[in-house]
């Protein structure tokens, strides 16, 4: 009888997942645990259902259809029907509104992202729309404007489908991405006082919103990033056309093909002024915490969801003459992810916790908002690296099956690299990790960080772990003190500097929890991952001479 090899099946990903249960068994308040442990097991087998629909749905990407057949321009986008079934399950489950729900105060976004985290990777990457969305209302809370929040921010997080409305994010124009100084788009004002927009946005992610946050200048303004403003622009009128823009196209990527990406002209788009005149790049700094860590969430929801089908193709693959995962050196590769995924993990669910606790009012807000000046920057930058290596290893994992495009698997790899490059690549955001550390008390409060977990792993297990992170930290910030007098070696070490930190962060993360894991009773797994982590190596600061570095590149 010819031979069919059995391909991996998914398993229910809140059940499969015990950093996540631990974590919550930690962190979320007792009397909650239980009600949240059923949601998410709810969840889990939902995530099942909906990966067999996303293996269907494969090859269904977004359209555009500029013209209807009457000659009249529509710049009408479709998207799939999985896409359209996201977005009913998003508003339904919370995955937005959960964050902003009064029952749970400061944990309510754990919670949120608990959700995120199971039911994310199954939607066709519809987290895009969620998180812009989710920073958007963010963003409009911060605003002190009062009449955009009471008309949008109910739309933004309402738990009803039919009410639900989701936004973008247009800030990347042909001058570039994260350079947004550059910005070319215009705002007038016409002869009623209604602010317009004029200008061509590059790359604007889910366009299938109701609404859009913008920078633009308005007219007069001086330039560079002072003079740029934050528009709310609704995209379509009562009708459902669009209002003055022109969609020019969508996007041909590599991965997130699902999510409709255009490149837009915006024609006099009518747009309403969200802060001061001058002040859009300041007033983007709260939806820049939300979105990078949706970021982090999503890159380690990603290596879940291939770590799960890597570890079960292992289970039924046989070759050799034994099945995979009793082969020593196979064994031994998935061990090494899942150590990567339990740092990754750590790292991503403490940004979570830290904008949690910075959107209530706290005796510690002021020590977590210097933590968070440099820990979410972080975060997003290393996971993300993390996110991408992960999913390399689990397709190879899984022999030729992981390069062939109808198993699913290539989409793994293609999804993960938009992770190092939305919201700030890994340069910019290792630059940025500078910057903060350059405001005072961030790089004391991330040795604290450091320090506080190290000093909680006390098991004689965790000792070479701890040691590890400690040396880690003392090592960047000996070299951060020297490379501060010479800008060239300072900027040239951001990358290697910020990914020490990162690591050193996890590291400590992951033998405090593996602390909490043992006094608990769930077990030494997680101190096995903090001991295997330890060994994939922490510290990675060299400085390299500047001579080589030129002819090099």
């Amino acid at each position: 009888m010819a031979f069919f090899q059995e391909p991996p099946r998914l398993g229910n990903q809140f059940d499969d997942d015990p950093m996540l249960r631990t974590w919550l068994a930690r962190f979320l308040p007792p009397m909650e645990v239980g009600d949240i442990t059923a949601e998410l097991r709810g969840l889990g087998d939902l995530t099942c259902e909906l990966y067999g629909k996303q293996l269907l749905d494969r090859t269904n990407e977004p359209t555009l259809t500029q013209w209807d057949a009457w000659g009249n321009r529509i710049d009408r986008i479709d998207v799939s029907p999985l896409w359209v079934e996201a977005q009913v399950l998003a508003a339904k489950h919370g995955m937005v509104a959960a964050a902003y729900e009064p029952r749970l105060r400061e944990h309510a976004r754990t919670h949120q992202f608990a959700i995120v985290h199971v039911l994310g990777p199954s939607l066709d990457v519809y987290s895009c729309p969620l998180a812009m969305t989710d920073g958007a209302a963010r963003t409009l809370l911060g605003s002190g404007n009062q009449a955009l929040i009471e008309r949008f921010v109910p739309l933004l997080t309402t738990r009803d489908p039919q009410a639900m409305w989701t936004s973008g994010q247009w800030m990347t124009e042909r001058t570039g991405g994260s350079d947004v100084s550059q910005s070319e788009t215009v705002a007038k004002q016409d002869a009623s006082g209604q602010w317009r927009l004029y200008g061509t946005k590059w790359f604007t992610s889910a366009t299938a919103s109701n609404m859009a946050l913008t920078l633009a200048r308005p007219e007069g303004n001086p330039d560079g990033s002072r003079g740029l403003a934050l528009f709310l622009v609704e995209l379509r009128d009562a009708d459902g056309r669009l209002r003055d823009i022109e969609v020019n196209r969508l996007k041909d990527k590599l991965g997130t093909r699902k999510v409709p990406t255009a490149e837009l002209t915006l024609a006099g788009t009518p747009a309403t002024l969200v802060g001061a005149p001058g002040d859009g790049v300041r007033a983007i700094t709260p939806m820049l915490s939300v979105t990078r860590t949706w970021n982090a969430v999503s890159a380690v929801s990603g290596m879940r969801r291939a770590l799960a089908l890597a570890g079960d193709f292992a289970r039924r693959r046989s070759a050799f003459g034994a099945l995979l995962v009793d082969k020593p050196l196979h064994a031994d590769t998935l061990a090494g992810l899942e150590a990567e995924y339990a740092g990754a993990f750590c790292l991503a669910f403490r940004s979570v916790q830290l904008i949690g606790s910075l959107e209530h009012d706290g005796a510690t807000k002021d020590a977590d908002e210097r933590l968070s000046r440099a820990l979410i920057p972080i975060a997003k930058l290393l996971t993300a690296k993390q996110a991408v290596a992960c999913a390399s290893e689990a397709i190879e994992s899984c022999g030729g099956a992981g390069y062939v495009e109808d198993t699913g698997l290539p989409r793994l790899l293609a999804d993960a690299q938009v992770l190092p490059i939305w919201e700030g690549t890994t340069n910019v955001l290792s630059l940025d990790t500078l910057r903060a550390l350059g405001k005072g008390g961030a790089l004391a409060s991330i040795a604290h960080e450091i320090e506080t977990h190290c000093a909680a792993a006390t098991d004689a297990g965790l000792a070479a772990p701890v040691a590890a992170a400690r040396a880690a930290l003392a090592h960047a910030t000996a070299w951060i003190g020297e490379a501060m007098t010479e800008p060239e070696r300072l900027e040239a070490g951001a990358r290697r500097f910020a990914m020490t930190l990162g690591r050193a962060l996890e590291l400590a993360l992951l033998a405090g929890h593996a602390q909490w894991c043992q006094d608990h009773g769930h077990g030494g797994r997680t101190a096995a991952a903090a001991r295997r982590f330890m060994a994939n190596g922490v510290d990675s600061i060299d400085d390299h001479t500047f001579a080589d570095t030129r002819l090099l590149a």
